[in-house]
């Protein structure tokens, strides 16, 4: 898993992206292992709470390791959004 995140003048709201990669890219990670689900996370210059905010909801629901398999699984953008409401709602 990698969060690549930041913040950006002249942005007016907090954008996500989300992205996978099944054969895994090199983040030059501490335990060496390969990245596989990404979530990018460009907040505006200003923000803080909304920023920390987000990045502990996204790495409490990726500590799971069952929503990690099902990201990895899902079929389709609209099946990655269903497990991603559906982690939300049990957090």
């Amino acid at each position: 898993v990698a969060i690549p995140h930041g913040k950006l003048g002249g942005i007016p709201e907090l954008m996500l992206a989300f992205g996978r990669s099944r054969s895994g890219v090199d983040f030059e990670s501490m335990d060496g292992q390969s990245a596989h689900l990404f979530f990018l996370l460009i907040a505006p210059e200003e923000s803080v709470g909304v920023h920390l905010k987000t990045l502990a909801r996204i790495s409490k629901l990726l500590k799971d390791s069952a929503v990690r398999q099902k990201l990895l699984e899902a079929a389709d953008q609209s099946a990655i959004y269903q497990v991603i409401l559906g982690a939300e709602d049990q957090a």
